[in-house]
């Protein structure tokens, strides 16, 4: 951080709280779609293996507008650029709506996709609440906003029941409708964000980015980060449609999803403290270990309690990996260099995802659930590499 930015934790509270509130409602329509992108997919796909590409296209979204939108708000300041785009989020559940309503599978995809230019800003909710933080409250501030998907995770799994027949004979348009609502509302939310806008002299400053990126530091975070969302995002996509073939109802799979988002988030309330006391690294290799257990779990059987507990374990493994990352992150650049450094880790991160969303459809349809599990297998080895790399490097720095 510059000598011109300096550390401000009061402000940098309120902007974990409002912050916190605004990841509850983003991360509720985001839950939505998880649940019902895959079974709409299935009603309107032309093929089995296309049931997930709508989920895809949300990830593909978020893909490809990390970068633009964190270029953008470097010119125009973190607020406009999540009020902005959580009306995009607003604009998508109405394109999805129209595409359910007509039964159009091409716009369904394109809603999905608008979608993700929302998922895409929400994901610089975490790093805006660390912005104004000390290095000491900069672990909490991230924990506190990722706390909000505790609420999510009740609010968006709940809609989906309330709402799946809400605009009956039409199944999931009453829950897009309500997404729609829910995104109106985080706009309006956001603008109580107080982050000033970054001073014009520190556009184009700092390292280049490859001096950045190649970082012992940066390329552990970032792929910590990708592999943990990755895996995440290849079971989680999967098991909605899995559980539906396995003869489970919509209700089943919302239920799962709601225990699996909260333990996405529940752990945030300790997240932060771990770090503190054990160290990013240790925590990021503790949620390895814990998606380890989700795929040993989805392979035991596949009785709802397998689906249970492997979501659960899912959930819990990625919020270690993840929140793990993201800390090794913020700890590899200079405020000037803020911006181009996330962009880049956020790119990295949701093309993984985007890559493992259709890898998901495409390994349940054609070789099975089990397939989708013993995927996990190599991506954790090489996430504990990686991990182990850094901390041997970091041993051999300080001696």
């Amino acid at each position: 951080m510059s000598e011109s930015e300096a550390f401000d934790d009061v402000k940098a509270r309120r902007n974990a709280v409002v912050l916190a509130l605004a990841q509850a409602l983003y991360g509720a329509v985001t839950t939505a779609v998880v649940v019902t992108a895959g079974l709409v997919g299935s009603q309107l796909a032309p093929s089995p293996s296309l049931a997930t590409l709508p989920m895809s296209m949300m990830i593909v979204g978020t893909a490809l507008s990390t970068f633009p939108i964190s270029i953008m708000m470097r010119r125009v300041g973190r607020r406009a650029g999540f009020i902005t785009f959580a009306l995009a989020g607003a604009i998508g559940g109405v394109i999805g709506l129209t595409g359910i309503m007509l039964q159009n599978f091409g716009l369904f995809l394109f809603g999905s996709f608008a979608i993700g230019l929302y998922q895409a800003s929400a994901s610089y909710y975490r790093f805006a609440a660390a912005d104004l933080a000390s290095p000491a409250f900069r672990p909490k501030a991230i924990s506190w906003v990722m706390t909000g998907g505790i609420v999510s995770a009740l609010i968006g799994t709940m809609m989906v029941m309330a709402t799946v027949d809400l605009l009956a004979p039409v199944t999931f348009a009453g829950t897009w409708m309500t997404m729609t609502a829910i995104s109106l509302a985080a706009a309006l939310l956001l603008i109580m964000v107080d982050i000033p806008k970054p001073v014009a002299t520190a556009i184009g400053t700092g390292r280049p980015l490859v001096e950045i990126a190649t970082q012992p530091r940066y390329v552990v975070a970032a792929g910590t980060a990708m592999l943990a969302y990755g895996i995440m995002v290849l079971v989680m996509t999967a098991t909605p449609v899995a559980m539906l073939g396995c003869g489970f109802s919509v209700q089943d799979s919302s239920w799962v999803i709601q225990w699996h988002a909260l333990a996405m988030f529940v752990p945030s309330f300790f997240t932060g403290n771990l770090i503190s006391r054990f160290g990013a690294e240790r925590v990021a290799a503790a949620g390895m270990a814990l998606l380890i257990g989700a795929a040993v779990s989805g392979l035991a059987g596949i009785r709802f309690e397998n689906f249970a507990l492997g979501l659960i374990l899912l959930g819990l493994g990625w919020n270690f990996g993840f929140i793990g990352g993201t800390t090794l992150l913020t700890a590899t650049y200079e405020a000037a260099e803020r911006n181009k450094a996330q962009g880049l880790n956020d790119l990295l991160v949701f093309g993984t995802t985007a890559l493992a969303s259709l890898g998901a459809g495409t390994l349940l349809a054609y070789f099975g659930w089990n397939a989708v599990n013993y995927a996990v297998f190599p991506m954790v080895a090489i996430g504990l590499v990686l991990i182990g790399w850094l901390m041997t490097h970091q041993r051999k720095t300080a001696a």
